[in-house]
């Protein structure tokens, strides 16, 4: 869970860190940047798969995740310790990838490890039901980071929040880290795998066996095209998207914690129940179906989450509208900006601000590539019953992760035989998740905004009528590609681990 936390802060306060590790002027870009760096750490997993899990192959699983805990709270701590783009420059953001990049490395040997030591640990009938619970600590791990960015910033004012108070859960990391290292030290080694080292039976050389051997590498392009690149992709849509969506999309920043947080606590549950059902019902089928029912139902679930707070749908109280006009200074240029501000009131409690600053040179519009600088921030305070439904539909996105989820861990497990286990089902999981699932965030937000920018240039001749559910496509299709090869090709019988 620590190493989730640890990974999943990083997008949770992703608006935050895109002001203060990356050059101002562009907030969009800025926050493009941001998600690319929290991509990159998706991308290096597979190299963590590979290199962690060929030594847990060699040496153990207890000794190799203790060492991935390291690495990844130290790079967390760390990552709060950065000087801001301001005083160093581009050595921020330049010590930001990389220190992300570590912490990408350390979770691509996490996962495998954590996976095939509960595993084999379990009894047969009990395997999906234990490593279910695995499978909770994502999640958990994003709650417990959204908790603690809610309590950080509870118990100061706004300012010192964006000033330094965001570096605090960051910081946090290192006592968890500690924590989880005494717990780890105690453990003691996997039986299948003290066995078949006992009897001189682990492998010499498991990158090679893993993927040197046809057959075994047939089962590894399976497990990825046919399962876990679904799966990644329905995971990160229904935690993360949905709160980027909730955020940057639907302008509601103050609220998206407590609606994901309502969410993820009604829905983790379901990851142990589908684990648990996975060893009575088998696992192939509860997985299919998720991914199905996901893809199918996303653009609906999307529609309904923009409608609800939609201010056309709304009846506004035009009285208590404000509308200002102000000379503000700019303390990163010394100069003055204009800045216009309009709130607007509705009879449902529903209150939006909006915040348009054009920026001035010398008393006139600051110009960058030939267009005049103007930054607007759409911001919505949502009444009661709206926050409601939107726990609702994201907490219905994140019952179908819990089905696709949920069981995974012991069907991957138990496709790979345990001399190879690590190493074989780390590199499969961290491309389909890493990859597919972890660039997700970043391609479906410039999917929406590139379609935003094409309905602005075409003016009223729109070439997208709902631009906002245009990065849905990308979970909706690398979905259907993976369900159909799973339904086609998985075989879901083998319920083994001791080979």
């Amino acid at each position: 869970m620590i190493e989730w936390y640890d990974f999943y802060i990083f997008g949770s306060l992703a608006t935050i860190i895109a002001t203060k590790f990356f050059p101002t002027g562009n907030a969009t870009a800025a926050f493009l940047s941001t998600l690319a760096t929290f991509a990159a750490g998706f991308v290096v997993r597979p190299f963590g798969a590979l290199f962690f899990g060929r030594l847990g192959d060699l040496i153990g699983r207890k000794y190799t995740f203790m060492v991935t805990l390291l690495l990844m709270g130290g790079a967390t701590f760390l990552i709060g310790c950065i000087p801001a783009y301001e005083t160093i420059g581009f050595m921020a953001p330049v010590l930001v990838l990389l220190l992300r990049l570590l912490q990408g490395l350390a979770l691509g040997g996490e996962y495998g490890g954590a996976a095939t030591y509960v595993a084999e640990h379990s009894p047969s009938h009990k395997r999906g039901l234990m490593t279910s619970w695995i499978q909770t600590t994502a999640t958990v791990g994003l709650f417990v980071s959204l908790i603690v960015i809610m309590i950080t910033k509870k118990s100061m004012d706004k300012a010192a929040f964006e000033d330094w108070g965001w570096r605090v859960p960051f910081w946090i990391s290192l006592l968890m880290v500690a924590i989880s290292y005494v717990i780890r030290k105690n453990m003691h080694e996997s039986p299948l795998f003290a066995k078949a080292k006992a009897e001189g039976k682990t492998s010499t050389n498991p990158l090679k066996e893993s993927f040197g051997n046809k057959y075994n590498f047939k089962y590894v392009l399976l497990a990825l095209f046919g399962a876990v690149m679904g799966q990644g992709v329905v995971w990160y849509t229904g935690q993360f998207y949905a709160m980027s969506f909730i955020e940057k999309v639907l302008g509601i920043s103050d609220q998206v914690g407590e609606i994901m947080m309502y969410a993820i606590v009604f829905a983790t549950p379901f990851f142990v129940f589908f684990g648990w059902l996975s060893d009575r019902v088998g696992r192939k089928w509860i997985m299919m179906a998720g991914m199905l029912i996901a893809i199918l139902s996303y653009r609906t679930i999307y529609e309904k989450m923009y409608q609800v707070v939609n201010p056309e749908n709304k009846t506004e109280i035009v009285e208590k509208g404000t509308s200002t006009a102000e000379m503000v200074e700019n303390k990163k240029t010394s100069g003055f900006d204009s800045v216009y501000t309009t709130t607007k009131v509705f009879t449902d409690g529903t209150t939006t601000k909006s915040v348009k600053t054009i920026a001035l040179e010398n008393g006139s519009v600051k110009m960058k590539d030939g267009k005049p600088m103007i930054e607007t921030k759409n911001t919505k305070v949502i009444n009661s019953s709206d926050q409601w439904s939107l726990v609702f539909w994201v907490f219905l996105q994140i019952l179908f992760v819990t089905m696709v989820y949920g069981p995974i861990a012991a069907f991957l497990v138990e496709m790979f035989p345990t001399k190879i286990r690590y190493t074989s089902m780390s590199l499969p999981y961290h491309i389909g998740n890493g990859i597919f699932g972890g660039l997700l965030p970043a391609i479906a937000t410039s999917l929406v905004t590139s379609a935003q920018k094409a309905n602005e240039a075409a003016g009223l001749a729109k070439t997208a009528n709902q631009s906002y559910l245009e990065g849905l496509w990308y979970p909706i299709i690398i979905g259907g590609i993976c369900f159909i090869i799973g339904v086609l090709y998985l075989d879901g019988k083998d319920n083994k681990v001791e080979d």
